[in-house]
């Protein structure tokens, strides 16, 4: 299989090229190829012919989309928008990396495939933006919601937390934010899977489970043997940020699972991780 994947320098793109390293891979980031680039990107998917495309290059800086909510929009909506051009030009599948953030978090249980999106953040907001771009553009895709993810070599929230816990010694960590941590090998195996499958549609890939950031923190702390150190929980109106995350945005794995694509929980992922 051809595979092409645009941000194939970030967490998710390096992961990918290790996990389908047996397939014909060829793939784009910055400085190189900028997604906004219409005619750039046309062209080098077009050179390539594949069979897929995995479009994993985003601006996922959520406080930086806050604060600049056009440049947010320009890449996520319309730099989607040209990957799906050039998929239609191609006639090949994209596969289109998404976020729980596109809910609004007031749900009362995990969101499902089908649920209404209702973003409350422009780093959502422009991520749903391609969400539409894909629906409108393509009729073979795959939209895939992911959250919290993290990898090794990347900048992440279990790498900050410990680096924090060493430079301070304590811990504020917001305990009414809750989504599902999710270690990026998972997700592309998960995703590579998927791909075969031809299933076209929507998809909820998370590792099983959800905790809130606060006890994300703890587990991190108790793996690695810093149980001593204090977690003070804090709300998140008292955590100072640009951006306002959905406060329980937690995504149930319908679909996938239907197709017997499941990630194990985030507890063994996390252990395994801490464990490298």
């Amino acid at each position: 299989m051809r595979i092409f994947i645009t941000g194939c320098k970030g967490q998710l793109g390096r992961t990918l090229n290790d996990v389908l390293a047996g397939e014909v891979l060829a793939g784009c980031d910055l400085p190189e190829l900028d997604i906004v680039d219409r005619a750039a990107i046309g062209a080098a998917i077009a050179g390539f012919a594949p069979d897929v495309v995995i479009h994993a290059a985003a601006w996922t800086d959520v406080d930086g989309c806050a604060r600049d909510p056009e440049r947010a929009y320009r890449v996520n909506g319309l730099g989607t928008q040209n990957v799906a051009l050039a998929c239609a030009q191609v006639g090949a599948p994209m596969v289109y990396i998404s976020t729980n953030e596109v809910f609004d978090g007031e749900a009362a249980e995990p969101y499902r495939e089908w649920d209404p999106i209702h973003p409350i953040n422009p780093y959502g907001r422009s991520k749903a933006a391609g969400e539409w771009f894909v629906r409108h553009l393509l009729t073979r895709f795959y939209i895939v919601r992911t959250a919290w993810l993290y990898a090794p070599g990347g900048r992440n929230f279990p790498h900050r937390i410990i680096q924090l816990a060493d430079e301070r010694g304590a811990l504020r960590v917001v305990t009414d934010e809750v989504g599902n941590p999710t270690y990026a090998p998972d997700l592309a195996q998960a995703l590579a899977a998927l791909i075969r499958t031809g299933a076209y549609g929507v998809y909820h890939l998370t590792n099983a489970g959800h905790c809130s950031r606060y006890d994300f923190a703890r587990e991190i702390l108790r793996i690695t043997g810093r149980e001593q150190v204090p977690v003070e929980p804090i709300p998140l109106a008292e955590f100072q940020r640009a951006s306002a995350p959905p406060p329980f945005a937690p995504l149930a794995n319908t679909a996938g699972a239907a197709l017997g694509i499941a990630l194990r929980p985030w507890e063994e992922a996390l252990a395994e991780f801490l464990g490298q």
